[in-house]
């Protein structure tokens, strides 16, 4: 895992439908919650994505936006977020190239590890947590991310 505190590394990658998305782009609107999931449709990540769905009214309300990063392609990625009408964006990095720049590839270069960022808008990692097998750890983590941003941008509106 990268260090909490560092810069986050500029990234492009295709999206669930084709298109190239940056870290800078993901950052345009708020810090961004980026996770990486092993695969779609596998019941843990499953899990995963249907809880970061099930939040993400409030992860918006926040302020912040929310991108998945798995090796499966645009096809996959596609059928994953309407299956489960997934309301964020996914992105495909087949050669796991983003995923070694954020070091998370699992065990002996196979797979991918369970882990989540939280990024602002200069690209500083402000939390993270590698979550594995623990998808409830995940979810707390998220939701930790959401109170703290929430309670920030309330201060940014009170201030205003």
């Amino acid at each position: 895992m990268l260090a909490i505190g560092g810069r986050a590394p500029e990234f492009t990658l295709p999206d669930q439908d084709g298109h190239n998305v940056s870290l800078s782009t993901l950052l345009r609107h708020g810090p961004l919650i980026l996770y990486f999931y092993p695969a779609d449709f596998t019941p843990g990540c499953t899990r995963e994505a249907c809880a970061l769905r099930d939040l993400h009214g409030e992860i918006l309300e926040a302020g912040l936006e929310v991108a998945g990063v798995s090796p499966q392609d645009g096809a996959s990625h596609r059928a994953f977020r309407e299956k489960h009408q997934l309301p964020f964006t996914l992105l495909s990095d087949v050669d796991k190239s983003v995923i070694r720049m954020y070091d998370v590839r699992g065990p002996l270069g196979f797979s991918v590890r369970r882990a989540t960022y939280l990024i602002d808008q200069a690209r500083y990692i402000r939390a993270a947590v590698l979550a594995d097998f623990r998808i409830a750890a995940h979810e707390d983590f998220v939701r930790k991310a959401v109170a703290m941003s929430a309670g920030t941008t309330r201060t940014r509106r009170l201030s205003t």
